[in-house]
């Protein structure tokens, strides 16, 4: 399937997702509400057969009090890639886990908990995998700080 035709047929599966249109990739964007419902059927529906996932992070969207949470995934079976964002409150950093889709997204929502702060519900081990579990804050939000970090000269 091309780019567009993707885009198209997940949007046909999902009615609240929308092209993103400037990625590289066929990328659409869904609230964070049906997210889980759609990586589900991206995985499981034939025709996308999304069987893996390759990676997953966080964008930290200060300004806009937001969270980006990106996931890319690919299908061996059809040789075609999709990005799938939502966007979180900053405030409340909540979503379901994809771990019960992909068992690889156990370990990297547990780098994003670590580094941004973001909650997966119903996760199994949500805890710290880089840094010390008695740290405080999350280092890659836009508004962190530590004494020890360097600053720069504006």
């Amino acid at each position: 399937m091309d780019r567009e035709n993707l885009e198209k047929s997940v949007i046909n599966l999902e009615p609240k997702a929308l092209s993103r249109g400037k990625a590289d990739r066929a990328s659409v964007e869904v609230p964070a509400e049906n997210l889980q419902n759609l990586l589900r059927q991206l995985r499981q529906n034939d025709r996308f057969s999304f069987d893996m996932l390759l990676d997953h992070t966080a964008i930290d969207r200060i300004g806009e009090g937001k969270f980006e949470l990106v996931y890319n995934l690919y299908s061996s079976r059809h040789a075609h890639y999709l990005m799938v964002s939502c966007l979180l409150d900053r405030d409340n950093p909540v979503v379901q886990t994809a771990s019960d889709i992909w068992p690889i997204a156990h370990w990297q929502e547990r780098e994003v908990f670590d580094l941004f702060g973001v909650l997966y519900d119903r996760h199994t081990d949500l805890r710290r995998i880089f840094l010390d579990d008695d740290w405080n804050g999350f280092p890659l939000r836009k508004d962190y700080s530590d004494p020890g970090m360097l600053e720069f000269e504006k």
